[in-house]
């Protein structure tokens, strides 16, 4: 079986941790602090039982057993408001999710738009959107004239509900594009 180091872990990695199953991770943090050595700090998800895990720490040169999770590309179709559905472009399979396995991905995704369904054995727990998306903010404070050299963020809203950090010059009714793993405002794309 493969293994990842704990210091190379990322948001979406996923390892069997202490025969208690596999887990996903959700947050993670690499510390250093003043004294002592470096560790990683990190919040898992059971990626069958969803229990939470926070504040886990790992010895950066620990060995993690990574677990067999099958990715596949889907389009998400729509949600009845319980239920959130996708389907498979090439053989039109239809798979459900709850809310708690697509909370996350739902803040950069609308219907229609790809994602990557993670599943184990069989059965699908997580969605992840592509890294890259391209939202149009919905609400904002006015864009400020000359404003373009700063550090100056604001906060907006985007079509899909998330808040975004932007610079001041980002107007309402503008498209921009976010890095989905950090949520970060990459650019402006247009109206």
């Amino acid at each position: 079986m493969a293994s990842i180091l704990a210091g190379d872990i990322r948001k979406g990695s996923t390892f069997e941790y202490n025969g208690k199953g596999v887990y996903t991770v959700t947050e993670f943090q690499h510390v250093k602090p003043g004294k002592g050595a470096a560790f990683v700090r990190a919040t898992i998800k059971n990626v069958v039982t969803g229990q939470v895990l926070s504040d886990i720490t790992f010895n950066p040169t620990a060995k993690l057993e990574t677990a067999q999770v099958e990715t596949r590309k889907m389009s998400y179709s729509y949600t009845d408001g319980e239920f959130y559905y996708f389907m498979d472009p090439d053989t039109f399979d239809m798979i459900t999710l709850n809310l708690s396995q697509v909370e996350d991905a739902l803040k950069y995704i609308k219907e229609n738009d790809m994602v990557t369904v993670k599943s184990l054995n069989g059965s699908a727990f997580s969605v992840e959107p592509e890294n890259f998306v391209e939202l149009k903010i919905t609400e904002c404070e006015p864009g400020v004239k000359g404003n373009t050299a700063t550090n100056a963020m604001k906060n907006a809203v985007v079509e899909t509900g998330a808040t975004v950090q932007v610079p001041m010059f980002v107007e309402e009714g503008e498209i921009i594009r976010i890095d989905t793993r950090t949520g970060e405002y990459m650019s402006r794309v247009g109206k």
